[in-house]
């Protein structure tokens, strides 16, 4: 869920189709214009020299940006309030050492942006300029900006929209030149290599760096040395909240955690990492979560079979890059002990995996240590990559993931950490817009076997799912890597019910459940792009599931779940997954995903049934508990 090789995240209620702007239905949106605009910002970045874009021009009209702020279509998720009773049970130590954690985290936004797109922060002053003239429109932009943290973001039906006219989101995003198109990265790669600048290619292709040109070349830049004074404040807010934090397992986390923020040495991340997971019982949590979802350029060099066979020759095993996130929050002791229950079930697990002989995973099936830590959490503050309400937003980690030296290296652990505060309905609102939904959407028969807590135990399953099945050579998946491992987390869960329910971690009734509300859940309300992993792997299941029986939709729209074939049908799933993770051979991987995400006039139906009933575009998260913490 998050994630890589191998991301691990898992959202909620997540939904995109192709790319069709919906800002062109407001009347603002200019071709001609656009295509200048663009012409001239792909001119600017020859040898580096950039158009000052201090004057921007905002995108959506009036209109769009009253609908798409208002509270029926912007969803909006509460962290801990100020006067939460979690905050106010810790110790003064905890209390002086979150405000420094929130501190910490805060920088992470400002970094993160710069990685996602570089016109995000030249963008936010504008618009904090225009406000404080007394702009209308660039106060409700100001909005959407700060919800989606940027200014470009899909929607919740995978509209593109842009906040600013001629600004549009690239494969490289913020950490490749913003004209660098794939052909001329491939030929600038080869290039290089046949030169002989091998360490230069592995750096530039590293998870940890941004790339600009310099000359006919290009040169890569650690992220320590980037943002070197940002990450330095991080470093001494956490050393801050290490003297007065009671936890001394902690500490020496934020320790480690800071010294990386110092210098440019992987290798410092590594501990760091290896110490974060295995934290099992501590008051607070922090983490910086790099997961690298968004880079759609990176991994595009396995598909030029040139370059691969050189990369391959010197031993240069692409990644992409990490983008950045901060999550500061208190350890909910109790849901916890109950996520706990399910790590002696660990070893099982790994024993019924398919063909579990021909490859290493992560939790080992003779029961030794898993190494595996879990901890449920109220959320104080979500920053940077993690706080992007980019249609959906986090539910839970995974992390590390496989790609990171603490695993590659050191043999380190996993920790899995669990949002309270996404994943839970409070309000009577939002239980009614629920009922809403599955009246419109799911077998009257089946609603007795709903329960949103099922969504809680599957997604336990999901996330324990990432660190079984093969724990390495899925590189040469490509861009497809993470829908695969998306998808196989997803059917790890679902096909292990009954080998659990045997077990007496579920009951039978929970079982159904389970099974009932991952299906109503996994509808969505139009069709993703290929760049969004979780997504595609919902249709692939969807598609999957109904051409084996064990799902129908009918032509009203309405769901029907054939709950005897739905372990059986995501076993046989599972183990053609696993088959294409071992194969590791991108052209397998492409045709499964393929011969897999076809998006049917059923699930159209069922698209639009949803969209009677929820009107939800957009979506931001609140936190008076940071806020408070951060004017201190």
């Amino acid at each position: 869920m998050n994630i890589n090789p191998i991301n691990r995240i898992r959202f909620q209620n997540v939904n995109f189709k192709e790319k069709s702007p919906s800002n062109t239905k407001n009347g603002d949106f200019c071709p001609e214009e656009n295509k200048l605009v663009k012409e001239l910002d792909k001119m600017s970045m020859i040898n580096n020299v950039n158009i000052n874009k201090s004057d921007y021009e905002l995108n959506l009209s009036m209109e769009e940006l009253e609908k798409r702020t208002h509270k029926d279509y912007l969803t909006t998720k509460k962290m801990l309030s100020a006067d939460a009773p979690e905050y106010l049970a810790l110790s003064d130590g905890d209390k002086e050492a979150l405000k420094h954690l929130v501190k910490a985290a805060s920088v992470l936004d400002k970094v993160n942006m710069q990685l996602d797109n570089p016109n995000n922060l030249p963008f936010k002053e504008y618009l904090e300029q225009e406000v404080a003239k007394g702009n209308e429109q660039a106060k409700l932009t100001k909005i959407l900006f700060d919800a989606q943290k940027g200014v470009c973001s899909l929607d919740r039906e995978s509209n593109m929209i842009e906040l600013a006219k001629g600004v549009s989101e690239r494969p490289g995003k913020g950490v490749y030149p913003e004209d660098l198109g794939k052909e001329e990265f491939h030929t600038i790669l080869i290039n290089m290599l046949k030169e002989g600048k091998v360490d230069d290619v592995a750096k530039i292709l590293n998870q940890r760096s941004v790339v600009e040109r310099v000359g006919n070349e290009l040169v890569a830049t650690d992220y320590v040395d980037k943002f070197k004074d940002d990450f330095a404040n991080m470093a001494t807010e956490l050393e801050k909240a290490a003297e007065t934090s009671t936890n001394e397992d902690f500490n020496e986390f934020l320790r480690l955690q800071a010294k990386a923020l110092r210098t440019a040495d992987p290798m410092l991340d590594a501990y760091a990492d290896k110490k974060w997971a295995t934290l099992q019982d501590t008051p607070l949590e922090f983490t910086i979560t790099r997961e690298n979802y968004s880079d759609e350029l990176t991994e595009t060099v396995v598909e030029n079979p040139e370059l691969k066979k050189l990369l391959d020759e010197n031993g240069i095993v692409p990644v992409a890059k990490d983008f950045l996130g901060g999550r500061v929050g208190i350890v909910n002791k109790k849901g916890t002990d109950a996520i706990l229950g399910v790590k002696s079930y660990l070893p099982l697990m790994a024993q019924n995996m398919p063909f579990k002989d021909d490859y290493i995973q992560n939790i080992a099936p003779d029961g030794k240590d898993s190494k595996q830590t879990m901890v449920d959490v109220d959320l104080v503050a979500v920053t940077g990559d993690v706080g992007e309400f980019r249609a959906g937003i986090t539910l839970a980690e995974n992390l590390p993931n496989d790609d990171k030296l603490s695993i590659r290296e050191l043999d380190g652990g996993r920790r899995n950490v669990y949002h309270r505060q996404i994943r839970l309905i409070t309000s009577d609102d939002a239980r009614e817009k629920m009922k809403k939904r599955l009246e419109a959407t799911l077998n009257p028969e089946l609603h007795k076997y709903y329960n949103d807590e099922a969504d809680h135990w599957f997604t336990v399953g999901h996330e324990n799912g990432h660190s079984l099945g093969p724990k390495s050579g899925t590189e040469g998946l490509g861009k497809y890597k993470s829908i695969i491992e998306e998808n196989k987390a997803d059917m790890v869960s679902l096909a292990m019910l009954d080998v659990l329910t045997e077990a007496g971690m579920y009951t039978p009734e929970q079982r159904n459940q389970i099974i009932v509300t991952y299906a109503a859940d996994n509808m969505m309300t139009s069709k993703p792009t290929l760049s969004q992993a979780h997504r595609v792997r919902s249709v692939m299941q969807n598609y999957y599931f109904i051409k084996e029986g064990a799902m129908e939709i009918t032509p009203e729209g309405i769901l029907n779940v054939n709950i005897d074939k739905m372990v059986p049908t995501a076993r046989k799933m599972l183990e053609e997954i696993i088959q294409v993770q071992m194969k590791g051979d991108f052209s397998k991987g492409e045709k499964y995903v393929m011969d897999n995400f076809v998006w049917t006039d059923e699930m159209q139906k069922m698209a639009d049934n949803i969209k009677k009933v929820s009107k939800t575009l957009n979506g931001r998260v609140e936190s008076p508990l940071a806020d408070k913490l951060l004017a201190e």
